[in-house]
């Protein structure tokens, strides 16, 4: 009975589950500039904008 409410799960919205898959959780190191310590900044990106993501200061 689950794997028939599992695959009905899958099967109901194949367009919305092939668009989640060009987002990605990315996550990035930034140092304090008064402790020095490292905090981390986390962001659901596009696949396409991760590098600008990146590239920020």
């Amino acid at each position: 009975m689950a794997k028939q409410a599992k695959t009905a799960i899958k099967t109901k919205d194949q367009k919305a589950a092939s668009e989640a898959k060009n987002w990605t959780k990315v996550i990035r190191a930034v140092r304090s500039p008064k402790t020095g310590a490292y905090t981390f900044k986390e962001a659901i990106v596009h696949k396409d904008k991760i590098r600008e993501f990146l590239a920020k200061k």
